[in-house]
């Protein structure tokens, strides 16, 4: 089992950076895909991006793509994304999940341990 905790959020003006984290507990954090999700204020939770194990590979959701980098540290046992060019409509929930999953996948319903969220908000 793993246990998920984010931590970075905050408000911040358009354009600007935040950098998320994820803390994973429990010594298996390297055999799981990761992934971070959003919900943006009345709208249902979207896929943002995802990585490998062994943090070779990543996808990301078109909406983020080239702003957003995903990374992980697997000796900390820790998670990223650093967000960049930040616009109002990045403003949500955003959560860390993990995945047994070896494929890529943007599927809520695929990841089986959920972080509690840490909200984002950019001011316009």
């Amino acid at each position: 089992q793993v246990q998920l905790v984010e931590s970075g959020g905050g408000l911040v003006q358009a354009g600007g950076s935040l950098r998320l984290s994820c803390a994973a507990s429990g010594r298996t954090f390297s055999s799981y895909r990761m992934g971070w999700f959003r919900q943006p204020p009345g709208k249902e939770r979207e896929f943002v991006a995802t990585i490998s194990t062994s943090g070779g590979s990543t996808y990301y959701a078109n909406s983020v793509k080239g702003r957003f980098i995903i990374s992980r540290n697997n000796a900390k046992n820790t998670l990223f994304l650093q967000m960049n060019g930040l616009k109002p409509e990045d403003t949500a929930v955003y959560y860390c999940a993990a995945t047994p999953s070896a494929r890529a996948t943007m599927v809520l319903g695929d990841y089986d341990y959920w972080g509690q969220g840490t909200q984002v908000t950019v001011s316009s």
